[in-house]
């Protein structure tokens, strides 16, 4: 169906105690040095759906889907396209990424793999040296072996085709707008630049798209990205199969296999993608986690994604923990060492399951779960790192850890996450990446996006080479993920979604928003918002400075340590609240601010009061 233009929506936030009217404004064609970055809103409710990204031309992209018709995973595959756009650093189509859906109409959760996979070639050893150690972790990154398959396009037609109204061609129409007439550069994009100013500078292409005249953009200029217009425009005329099988593709393998290095620079290392992994892959349907916690249904993504079953194990390991009537210093204990405990088991025990044989169903029964929780005591912290449990079938009253101790692995803090809620009550939870910020750092020639550094997710090499290592590289494999998309159902109908960028800190940003929510209720603008804190079956705990000052000597005295981090996370979530209408929630400050935003807002005497956001959930 054609896409009409739809005007600007106010968006609604939460200021004061009460709504106000605001929203984001795209960048206009033409926009001069010196334009302000469009507003970012962290909170929006009313009716006719929500979306919240981390950007609000993204933002605004979704919502005129939304307005025009479209459903959530039309609004979702044209949200992430924008971001492709604005936030070309975290996501775009040289990645993956996994994609959550509800379907109002079925009352099914089903979820997309879109995770990148290893080329053919590559076999267990492809980040070792000629000594048999791992090579460099940075030398790895930037680097064509980092390069996987990409699965974001294969994920959006496979979106649209399962879920969706609209074609690919129509849902790619605001991106490429985006695209053509450019955003406004803000402070957070800068900074991101210069971050990756070094690497960025090994590879012409790179140079030339995101160094405009050889220097960092400038805050309140625009940046435009033709090339990227004229991709999309290729894959809105002809699908995806220019990049798996036609000439988009022969380009990608091209610049894998030989990386175009600037003048003067070193050569880098060669990646083994080739035309045949490209013409092989897809994103395949598989069935979503799924745990109860404390009457409600909680929706994940299963392996090769970790984040399903280490959220799902988690919060079955707090189910017995009266967390509601508890201050926050105890609730806060168990989340963080619920959170350790299953860690280690997912370090331990999850991969790829197609080359992996990954206990999902038991590191998600009640009965290891009882097992891990008689581990945690109410006023001692446990010794980090703890062992793995053992997800055998076979569970004691309360036995010490027997399983290995295994590493955790590296992920890139990037990635980006978008929720979309539509009318019928159909829920797109959607988190994708090109993995490090600004991925692997090389730009396909002429066609305006960056190349994921995914398979640097892979274990380099076994700590144990006496134990199973269930993330090593192998040929088609997946590495393992941290992505988290999440969806919350009660007795079947809608309650709310989110998910959050971070690497392996994704799951618990995921994990804490969701105590937050539900055990500490707060409203999820308040649980998005809150200081978070991240155990990762880590000597320390990773904290924000607020929650440090906040908790810190508490949590000290009972034996947590802790290393201060300026932020974890960036989430985004939607939630449906009575009376028909439905909330939109982002970041106020974490990587410059999120954008929430709603169809229809309600303000004046209409819009509800900040004790009517946060409704009971669950039992």
């Amino acid at each position: 169906m054609p896409r009409p233009r739809t005007t600007l929506l106010a968006l609604t936030v939460l200021a004061g105690g009460s709504l106000v009217a605001g929203g984001p404004a795209s960048a206009a064609p033409g926009d001069a040095p010196g334009a302000a970055p469009p507003e970012r809103r962290a909170l929006a409710v009313g009716t006719g759906g929500a979306v919240a990204t981390v950007d609000p031309d993204a933002t605004q992209v979704g919502l005129d889907v939304l307005a025009a018709g479209g459903n959530a995973a039309d609004a979702a595959v044209a949200a992430a396209a924008a971001l492709g756009v604005t936030e070309p650093y975290s996501a775009g189509i040289g990645g993956g990424g996994f994609f959550v859906y509800y379907d109002a109409a079925t009352g099914e959760v089903t979820t997309i793999d879109g995770r990148e996979t290893a080329p053919l070639a590559m076999g267990a050893d492809a980040f070792l040296d000629e000594a048999g150690d791992p090579i460099p972790f940075a030398e790895a990154v930037s680097s064509g072996l980092s390069v996987g398959t990409p699965g974001t396009p294969a994920t959006w037609v496979t979106a649209l085709e399962e879920f969706g109204t609209w074609s690919l061609a129509d849902a790619l129409g605001g991106a490429t707008r985006l695209a053509d007439e450019g955003f406004v550069v803000d402070e957070t994009f800068r900074q991101q630049t210069a971050e990756n100013e070094e690497r960025f500078r090994l590879f012409a292409p790179t140079i030339e798209l995101f160094l405009p005249g050889g220097a960092l953009p400038e805050v309140g200029s625009v940046f435009r990205n033709p090339d990227l217009a004229e991709t999309y425009r290729l894959l809105a005329g002809k699908g995806v199969d220019p990049l798996y099988t036609g000439e988009l593709a022969e380009e990608i393998v091209a610049t894998v296999q030989d990386p175009p290095e600037a003048e003067g620079v070193a050569e880098v290392r060669p990646g083994l993608l080739e035309a045949v992994d490209l013409a092989l892959y897809e994103a395949p349907l598989r069935e979503p986690t799924r745990v109860d916690y404390r009457g409600l249904e909680v929706y994940g993504m299963a392996p090769p994604s970790s984040g399903g079953s280490t959220v799902g194990e988690s919060l079955n390991i707090l189910e017995p923990f009266p967390l509601a009537s508890l201050p926050d210093v105890p609730v806060l204990h168990a989340y963080l060492e619920a959170s350790a405990l299953a860690f280690a088991d997912r370090n331990a025990y999850v991969g790829d399951p197609a080359y992996n044989q990954v206990p999902l169903a038991e590191l998600l029964s009640d009965e290891f779960a009882r097992e891990r929780a008689c581990l945690v005591a109410p006023d001692t912290a446990l010794p980090k790192p703890v062992p793995a449990g053992s997800p055998d079938g076979e569970y004691a009253p309360c036995p010490a850890g027997e399983g290995p101790t295994a590493e955790e692995g590296t992920e890139g803090p990037s990635t980006t996450h978008l929720t979309v809620g539509d009318a019928a009550g159909n829920i797109a939870s959607y988190t994708l990446t090109i993995e490090q910020t600004g991925g692997s750092g090389i730009t396909v020639p002429g066609r305006g996006f960056l190349l994921n550094n995914e398979l640097t997710d892979f274990t380099f090499q076994a700590a144990d080479p006496t134990r199973p290592e269930p993330n090593l590289p192998a040929p088609g494999k997946r590495p393992r993920s941290s992505m988290a998309p999440t969806i919350v159902l009660d007795d079947g109908e809608p309650v709310l979604a989110l998910g959050s960028p971070g690497g392996s800190t994704i799951i618990t940003t995921v994990l804490q928003t969701l105590v937050n929510r539900i055990d500490r209720n707060m409203d999820l603008a308040e649980a998005i918002g809150a200081p978070r804190a991240s155990q990762r079956n880590t000597s320390a705990v990773s904290a924000e400075p607020a929650f440090v000052d906040a908790y810190g000597e508490a949590l000290t005295a009972l034996g947590h340590e802790f290393t201060v981090v300026e932020e974890l996370g960036a989430a985004t979530g939607i939630e449906y609240l009575p009376g028909g209408l439905v909330l939109a929630a982002a970041e106020v400050e974490r990587r410059g601010g999120g954008s929430a935003g709603v169809v229809h807002p309600v303000v004046g005497p209409e819009a509800p009061g900040a004790g009517e956001l946060a409704p009971p959930l669950g039992g």
